[in-house]
C-alpha cells in the first residue's frame, strides 16, 4: 500500500474510495457529543506538509481504544480513502498502528524534498537579509536568524487559514520578502531596506504563539502568546534586539547615518505595528506610511495564494473547473486559466489558389444555433 503525506493525499483522493497509508502525528483529540447525545472523538492528525480532522463515532471499531490515544503520539492510518462532497477527505475501512521509535524520527524529520525546500527558503532568508544596505536592518536582520533561526524555521505562520503548518511561517516570509524586493523595483521610491525588515519581523511574535516542538507537528500554546499576543510580542522583541546591538562597539559608527538611527528603529515598529492594516483585524495602529501599506497588502497577497491552494485540494469539485467554497475565501473557488505559450512556428502555408470572379462569396457563420450565441 502506497503511503502519501497529508498534502499529497489531498491532490490526490477523489469520489472513488482508493487505498492509501499516512504516517501522521496526533495533534488534538477532543471527546464531543452530537445533538442527540451520543459521544464522538473529533482528531487532527498532521505532518511535515498539512493537517486532516477526523471523526470518530460510537459506531466505528476504534471508538472503545480511543481514550488511550495521547496527543503527540505518532501512528500509520491504512485504509480506503475517499472525499465526500460535503464532509471533505474519509477513510473507511482503516487501521491504526503506532509507530516505531525510528519510523517516528523518520517522521519528524520530514521528507527528503520537504527538507530541501526547508533550507532554500532559509537560504534566500538569509541572502535577502545580507543585501539590506542599511547597516543597521542587516545587523538586526542577521542576529534574529542567528539567536532565534531554529525556532522561526519550524514555527507555523498560522493555526487554520494560510501555512498552519510546521516551517510555515519560513515559507510565509522567504515568499514575502522575494514579493516586496520584486515590488521595490515597481515602485522604486519604497524604502527597501526598510520593507524587507518589516516582512522579516512581521510574524516574529508568532516563535511565542505558533511554536512548534523540536519533535513533532502540533502547534502548541504559551502562556506569553496568549497573554501577549505576536504583534505585541514582535514590537518587544525589536527593541530588546535593538537596544543590544546598541551596546556593542560597532553601533557608534551609527550615531553619524542618515536617516537618524532612531527613526529607523519606530519606522521599522510602526511596520510590525500596522501590518494587520485595520483595527478590527487586531492592528494596534493603521499603516501610515507607503511600506507600511505595501507590508499589509503583501502579507494579505501571500496568505490568500496560500487559501486558494488549499480550496482547491479540500473544497469539493461542483464541476471540472469550479470547488466549493473554503473559509475565509470569499466564493467558491474557480480553477485559473493557464498561461499561455507560445505554438511552434507553423509550417508556411501553400499560396492559396484566386478566387473564381463569376462564383458568389459565402456569408461569413459564426454560430450553428442559437445555443451557441454569446451572452
Amino acid at each position: 500500500m502506497e503511503t502519501l503525506t497529508l498534502r499529497a493525499l489531498k491532490e490526490q483522493v477523489g469520489s472513488q474510495a482508493e487505498a492509501f497509508a499516512v504516517r501522521v502525528q496526533l495533534e488534538q483529540k477532543k471527546q464531543k457529543t452530537t445533538r442527540s447525545g451520543s459521544p464522538f472523538f473529533e482528531l487532527r492528525w498532521c505532518d511535515a506538509e498539512d493537517f486532516l480532522p477526523q471523526r470518530i463515532f460510537e459506531s466505528d471499531p476504534h471508538f472503545a481504544s480511543l481514550p488511550d490515544w495521547s496527543e503527540g503520539e505518532a501512528f500509520e492510518i491504512s485504509g480506503e480513502w475517499s472525499r465526500h462532497e460535503t464532509y471533505g477527505i474519509e477513510v473507511r475501512q482503516w487501521k491504526p498502528r503506532r509507530l516505531r521509535p525510528s519510523e517516528t524520527e523518520a517522521l519528524f524529520s520530514g521528507s527528503a524534498e520537504r527538507s530541501a525546500f526547508l533550507a532554500q527558503e532559509w537560504q534566500a532568508v538569509r541572502d535577502l537579509v545580507d543585501s539590506l544596505q542599511d547597516p543597521r536592518l542587516r545587523s538586526l536582520g542577521q542576529v534574529f536568524c542567528e539567536q532565534f533561526g531554529d525556532r522561526f524555521r519550524r514555527t507555523a505562520a498560522a493555526r487554520t487559514f494560510h501555512h498552519a503548518r510546521r516551517g510555515g511561517l519560513l515559507e510565509h516570509v522567504a515568499q514575502m520578502m522575494r514579493a516586496a524586493d520584486a515590488l521595490t523595483t515597481a515602485y522604486p521610491k519604497l524604502n527597501r531596506d526598510l520593507l524587507l525588515a518589516g516582512v522579516l519581523f512581521h510574524d516574529c511574535g508568532k516563535i511565542w504563539e505558533n511554536p512548534v516542538p523540536q519533535d513533532g507537528f502540533a502547534i502548541g500554546h504559551s502562556e506569553t502568546g496568549e497573554m501577549l499576543g505576536h504583534i505585541t510580542i514582535g514590537i518587544e522583541l525589536v527593541n530588546k534586539l535593538w537596544n543590544g546591538l546598541l551596546e556593542a562597539p560597532a553601533s557608534q559608527n551609527w550615531l553619524t547615518l542618515d536617516p537618524p538611527s532612531e527613526d529607523v528603529r519606530r519606522h521599522l515598529l510602526h511596520l510590525v505595528a500596522s501590518h494587520h492594516g485595520e483595527h478590527q483585524f487586531g492592528a494596534p495602529v493603521v499603516p501610515k506610511t507607503p511600506e507600511a501599506m505595501a507590508l499589509h497588502y503583501i502579507d494579505n497577497l501571500d496568505a490568500k495564494m496560500e487559501m486558494f491552494r488549499r480550496a482547491y485540494q479540500e473544497g469539493a469539485p461542483l464541476t471540472p473547473k469550479i470547488h466549493d467554497r473554503v473559509y475565509p475565501l470569499p466564493g467558491n473557488s474557480v480553477v485559473p486559466l493557464p498561461s499561455f505559450l507560445v505554438a511552434a512556428k507553423p509550417a508556411p502555408e501553400r499560396e492559396a489558389p484566386s478566387p473564381d470572379p463569376d462564383e458568389t462569396p459565402a456569408e461569413p457563420h459564426f454560430f450553428e444555433n442559437e445555443e451557441e450565441l454569446p451572452l
